[in-house]
């Protein structure tokens, strides 16, 4: 029944979503990396939206991917149009569970295992402003270099502390 699609998920169903959507990103994001295009997941956009994993070629082009784990998922979700005035190319990306007709004919289409992920359908490209993609590129470029410290400062204890600890750890190695 299309109102029971409709009803809020329980926190198991919640969670087993979010499982399958991660096995999803993650056949996504091996197939953008083999295809040299760099990748980030959870994007603010100036719109206010959160893009599930936004890709960047090395011309320029942006890629938007919008992940939907179930029928209910993509049914309730109608921001993804917003999604177009931020990228070139919109895609959706879903798990073989799903019926791939429920998606729109103009938005290209990957199909994830998890391990890896296949273009079933090309999006069609739809060319951004340049004002538009310049203020996407730099925020692209400094989300990343963010995480990339956010990732060093957590694999490195030392790159951390006060002052004051880094000159007690000193100390104590001599």
């Amino acid at each position: 029944c299309i109102r029971d699609s409709f009803r809020p998920l329980s926190a198991a169903a919640r969670r087993a979503q979010s499982d399958r959507a991660m096995l999803v990103r993650r056949g996504v994001q091996r197939l953008m990396m083999a295809q040299a295009l760099s990748v980030l997941p959870e994007m603010p956009l100036s719109s206010g939206r959160r893009a599930d994993l936004v890709c960047l070629s090395a011309k320029g082009e942006v890629s938007i991917v919008e992940i939907k784990t179930s029928i209910a998922d993509f049914r309730v979700d109608r921001k993804w149009p917003d999604y177009r005035l931020h990228c070139d190319q919109l895609f959706f990306a879903t798990h073989p569970d799903v019926p791939l007709d429920i998606f729109p004919q103009d938005c290209g289409l990957i199909l994830s295992d998890g391990y890896g992920a296949e273009i079933l359908r090309d999006a069609p490209l739809h060319r951004m402003p340049p004002a538009t993609r310049k203020a996407l590129t730099l925020r692209f470029a400094t989300l990343a270099a963010n995480r990339l410290l956010q990732a060093e400062w957590a694999a490195n204890p030392y790159m951390t502390g006060s002052r004051d600890d880094l000159v007690a750890v000193s100390y104590t190695h001599l």
